[in-house]
């Protein structure tokens, strides 16, 4: 936030808060560790809004649940935002002295009423006005998110409408109120920590600042192209266009994670060259040139992990690699030697090092320090830096440290695949609780709680298809069709359906989502599909 890539607070700070907002978040099913936090703070007295098109496992725990129409987060956020104005709610003090473009904003949402906000997003009118007041009146509040709001081809701007309700009503900088972007995978911080973004490197320090390169030039003793590089969504326009002809996968498996991905499939099939370094022969390692077998750093090597509250912590080995796997450090080194040039084997910790000499925010964080405090949440400067608990403290400070923090007004924008008489059906995707992701991993085993591949349906949309559960049904979009047994739920709504992304093997629901993403962060528009259903 606010040029930090990464969230505000800390897990401990939702148990002692006065009220959450989960927003686009179905924790209780996606981030079950993190939700426990979150039910702790709810048993200790802090109200819970839940924004969701579903009544979903974690809206079941709400107060209040305002089901909303999918891609209408900006619509309802800034009708949020123009209720606390119109109430005369707004951290005037804090605006003044910590922000920029208040005027701006109060003007771009004045147009969202709570009527015209109700008819656009489909929440009622006094359920957004209860909203608006409980977060303006609240002393302290948290306010979370996932892919809900950032799996849409606006996904930036719907962060930012986030982030401008925070700004209004001063719920950021202090301990108890900040902004919570729940993080989808374990170690997703870590990644983007160590610089695997296309326009950062680690620490999140900008690649097209020469001063930047000039260090890590120094220290790598080889120049650093000054120019941003490809996202993941701009990689596969370059396969498309013939400019990308040889990829490196780790630990990614675009085949069946990709949106559109009977497109994603086609064109890693004709690159030149592809190699995937994974613990498992994926969908994407079926069709590569070169597979290296990977340890699974979790538990066979050692390293340090990142979780969202931005701690860092110790990885130890406890096993070895089965067969011929190996940890990736090694993989990574041995290939170097093998291309002319020769990194030794370097432990962890000398590479943590190297990180530590290059990342300001990391500079405090030896390992000794790490196994002394069981992690330390960055920034951490200095050895004797105890780390950051929360982040934009200096926001409160009078006058402030640093530049204002600035309100960024947008405008509601609708999901790019319309709904039409041909496509009825809104079908959103996300998390089962006992499953992950692409489900390379936890397919492998068996659970009692498992539902699998299915379409979920509302019980009116059901009833008008003719099917229940257990019959199968075709899904049609404008990309493809797969067949999938039904589920029907009370916690869909009228033209609305659900489906799980962690069963392509079952129900490949990529080869039904749209490539649209968001130009500002490459994210794909997989939670708003035009569908139909029909039946079999």
């Amino acid at each position: 936030m606010f040029g930090a890539g990464g969230g505000t607070s800390s897990y401990r700070e939702i148990e002692e808060t006065d009220l959450i907002v989960l927003w686009g978040s179905n924790a209780r099913a996606a981030h079950p560790i993190f939700f426990h936090h979150l039910l702790q703070g709810v048993r200790n007295g802090a109200r819970l809004y839940v924004v969701d098109p579903r009544r979903s496992e974690s809206a079941r725990f709400a107060d209040l649940w305002l089901g909303l129409d999918v891609g209408t987060d900006i619509a309802l956020a800034n009708a949020v935002g123009r209720e606390i104005i119109a109430a005369g709610l707004e951290n005037r003090e804090f605006i003044r002295r910590a922000t920029t473009g208040f005027e701006a904003y109060a003007e771009a949402v004045q147009p969202w009423t709570l009527e015209r906000a109700e008819e656009v997003t489909g929440v009622p009118a006094a359920a957004i006005r209860d909203l608006a007041h409980a977060y303006a009146t609240a002393d302290r509040a948290q306010l979370c998110w996932t892919l809900g709001i950032t799996e849409h081809h606006n996904a930036t701007d719907n962060v930012l409408a986030l982030i401008d309700l925070a700004l209004l009503c001063g719920h950021v900088g202090r301990y108890g109120s900040g902004l919570v972007p729940i993080r989808g995978q374990n170690n997703v911080q870590g990644g983007g920590d160590m610089g695997a973004l296309p326009n950062k490197l680690p620490g999140f320090q900008d690649v097209e600042d020469p001063d930047v390169r000039a260090r890590f030039e120094r220290m790598w003793g080889r120049p650093i192209p000054p120019r941003a590089g490809r996202h993941l969504t701009l990689m596969f326009e370059g396969m498309e266009e013939g400019v990308v002809r040889a990829v490196y996968a780790i630990g990614e498996n675009p085949a069946t994670s990709e949106a559109d991905a009977g497109r994603a499939t086609r064109l890693l099939s004709g690159l030149d060259l592809l190699v995937v370094q994974d613990l498992f022969l994926t969908e994407t390692a079926r069709l590569a040139h070169v597979v290296f077998p990977a340890a699974a750093d979790w538990a066979e090597s050692e390293g340090t992990v990142t979780s969202s509250e931005r701690r860092v912590q110790r990885v130890r080995k406890a096993l070895d690699p089965p067969g011929q796997a190996r940890e990736d450090r090694w993989i990574l080194s041995e290939l170097a030697r093998r291309l002319g040039v020769d990194w030794g084997r370097p432990t962890a910790e000398e590479v943590w090092d190297e990180l530590r000499a290059l990342s300001p925010i990391h500079a405090g964080m030896s390992y000794r320090r790490l196994d002394a405090h069981g992690g330390l949440q960055w920034p951490c400067r200095s050895e004797d830096d105890p780390g950051e608990l929360f982040l934009h403290s200096r926001l409160w400070k009078d006058p402030i440290e640093g530049p204002p923090a600035p309100f960024m007004a947008v405008d509601h924008d609708p999901p790019v695949d319309r709904l039409t008489e041909e496509y009825p059906i809104r079908l959103t995707t996300g998390r089962h609780l006992d499953s992950y992701n692409t489900g390379v991993q936890s397919g492998r085993y068996r659970s009692p709680r498992r539902v699998g591949g299915t379409l979920d349906l509302d019980p009116f949309d059901a009833a008008s298809l003719g099917v229940r559960d257990g019959d199968r049904v075709r899904v049609v979009s404008r990309r493809g069709a797969i067949e999938a047994p039904v589920r029907v739920s009370d916690g869909l709504r009228p033209g609305l359906a659900f489906m799980a992304f962690h069963y392509p093997e079952e129900t490949d629901v990529n080869r039904l989502t749209i490539e649209a993403w968001d130009p500002k962060s490459g994210t794909a528009e997989f939670k708003a599909t035009a569908v139909r259903v029909e039946k079999l």
